[in-house]
């Protein structure tokens, strides 16, 4: 159970064995099926899940009832509201996952044990977040500097397990344009666009 996680944290830090064995004591593992709530706008998040299997998205409803999605999370991922854990406040996302799921999660006094315990951990999350908001600022710049057909072939490069696994009308709502007009960028393109192909067409 605790195999990829160790390996994820080894990453970053290194645990003696009875570290390893308190970290491993704080987390709590989860099976979730498809199109299963984690949390709903409205709640404060009480975790931070580390993906086993499956797939899971974050997104919040406008006014109208749009969506509007903030990243998708497959297997070696974190999932959290980060803002809603840290602050104990109220979330305005809806965490939902898309396949059955197996996550191992830490609560906010886990956590909270966990760094007084192993303050390398600290340090862990602490990159963590500003890997988070790296892409966030990333994906803003994205939205004003690019075109809908530039960042939707930057996301099937980037992310090519998860464009495999989610429904298109949800990865449209992820590059911020109408289910209709990405079938409109997948029809100019053919409806699985290569963007390496491209590349070597170019040379």
């Amino acid at each position: 159970m605790f195999v990829e996680i160790d390996r994820f944290v080894a990453r970053y830090i290194r645990l003696t064995e009875a570290e390893s064995d308190f970290f491993h004591s704080l987390l709590k593992p989860r099976h979730v099926r498809k199109k299963t709530f984690l949390l709903q706008e409205g709640e404060v998040c009480d975790f931070e899940a580390f993906i086993l299997k499956g797939c899971i998205r974050s997104y919040y409803l406008d006014k109208e009832g749009t969506e509007t999605i903030l990243h998708f999370a497959v297997e070696d991922w974190w999932v959290s509201d980060l803002a809603s854990f840290a602050d104990r406040s109220p979330s305005n996302l809806f965490i939902e996952s898309l396949e059955d799921t197996d996550l191992l999660s830490i609560d906010f006094s886990g956590k909270a044990l966990l760094f007084e315990k192993i303050p390398a951990f600290e340090r862990m999350f602490r990159i963590l977040v500003q890997r988070s908001l790296s892409v966030l600022q990333q994906r803003f710049y994205a939205t004003v500097s690019q075109t809908a057909e530039e960042r939707y072939l930057q996301f099937i490069e980037r992310y090519p397990q998860i464009a495999q696994r989610v429904p298109q009308h949800q990865i449209a709502r992820y590059i911020g344009v109408s289910p209709e007009f990405l079938s409109k960028i997948r029809s100019n393109r053919g409806a699985h666009p290569d963007p390496a192909k491209d590349d070597r067409r170019r040379r």
